[in-house]
């Protein structure tokens, strides 16, 4: 007694005896025993799937050689070796090191393409291009993670690292790296000119007054690899190495020094920052004071001693122009007293004073008589 199976064009068939590998039944009709002792089944497989039975793959491969290499495309890969898997020339999919990979042979031609790993972990120029024009096309491919792209933008630079160690720098293009048996990132690095800002920092000054100080620095890399090798954060270092001078230039100056000298401060703050800092790669353009706020009871005192200062000031101011008042006038007396002249002058000019806020003047006996009379009232 038999029964058929029918197995299509797309399709291929297991033909399994108490579920142990018999044969592989190709495209057309199969007559199969119905014996119960037999106990025959066949297992439906898609042309062109993979092959994930691992233990059935094991045998095939160790006895029958001639039916894995015609109907099996055979992928594997050491350790060292990274894969990158092709379906009718389109790639599709990354593999990882020291794994096996099985398809069943039909209308998609597989093709593996192998990388060795101990020669570099860069992607060679034209895999780059391929991978990148997968991705442009939006064509998933699997196993990416395998994979490090990275694109270093306008203005930047991008420090590679390799399990933690600089190996060099990445200019402005897009690179693919293998990511497999290897620690590999990549850190963007903006080459120009950046603020940092230490700010809200509480210090004493020299004389015991709590200042809340802020300062902004410019600053830029000079040596890239040089600050990323020798420190593991450069602009946090740049932070700290901002706080602690400004922190010692505050603690040795009075509270008037800092205030009549902001500039030198300035200056002083700069020049500590660059030694400091150029053995590091790291170059420091300026260092300006922003904010210098002082408690409220000592601006209270600073506003009453500033009051003090400048009504003192105008009161010298006062005096002087009174003494230069008196002086001009003891002079101008020197000169009638020597000059009839200019007695004379000064006389009309005293009329010509009085005359104008007088609506009226009635004169007799002439103008001497005016005049006279005039200086018997004065007398």
């Amino acid at each position: 007694m038999f029964k058929t199976v029918f197995i299509k064009k797309n399709e291929r068939g297991l033909l399994m005896e108490r579920g142990d590998f018999v044969r592989v039944l190709e495209s057309g009709e199969h007559r199969l025993s119905l014996n119960p002792f037999k106990r025959q089944t066949v297992t439906m497989v898609a042309a062109d799937s993979e092959f994930t039975d691992e233990a059935l793959l094991n045998y095939l491969q160790k006895n029958e050689v001639a039916l894995v290499e015609r109907y099996l495309h055979v992928f594997e890969l050491n350790d060292q070796e990274a894969g990158l898997l092709y379906a009718n020339n389109k790639l599709v999919e990354t593999l990882a090191p020291g794994i096996r990979r099985a398809y069943w042979k039909g209308d998609i031609d597989f093709v593996l393409e192998k990388a060795d790993l101990s020669q570099g972990y860069e992607v060679d120029k034209p895999l780059t291009q391929r991978i990148k024009q997968s991705w442009l096309k939006g064509r998933e491919l699997k196993g990416s993670e395998g994979l490090l792209a990275v694109m270093i933008p306008a203005y930047h630079v991008g420090v590679l690292k390799i399990d933690g160690k600089v190996v060099r720098l990445m200019t402005t293009a897009t690179e693919v790296f293998w990511g497999f048996n290897r620690d590999i990132s990549v850190e963007t690095v903006d080459m120009r000119l950046q603020n940092q800002e230490v700010s809200g920092q509480e210090i004493l000054t020299k004389d015991k007054v709590a200042l809340r100080i802020s300062l902004i620095a410019t600053w830029q890399f000079s040596d890239v690899l040089l600050a990323f090798a020798k420190l593991n954060k450069p602009a946090e270092h740049l932070y700290r190495e901002l706080q602690f001078a400004l922190r010692e230039a505050i603690g040795e100056r009075t509270l008037d020094t800092l205030l009549e000298n902001k500039q030198s401060l300035n200056k002083l703050l700069l020049d500590a920052v660059q030694v400091k800092l150029a053995s590091f790669g790291i170059d420091v353009t300026s260092v300006g004071l922003r904010d210098i706020i002082l408690p409220g009871e000592m601006k209270t005192i600073l506003a009453q001693v500033v009051e003090a200062q400048k009504a003192a000031e105008a009161n010298v101011i006062k005096r002087r122009e009174e003494t230069n008042a008196t002086r001009s006038l003891l002079n101008t007396a020197k000169v009638m007293e020597e000059n009839a002249t200019a007695l004379r002058l000064k006389e009309l000019e005293t009329l010509e004073r009085v005359a104008e806020r007088i609506d009226k003047i009635s004169v007799f006996g002439g103008l001497d008589q005016v005049l006279n009379g005039l200086i018997s009232i004065k007398q």
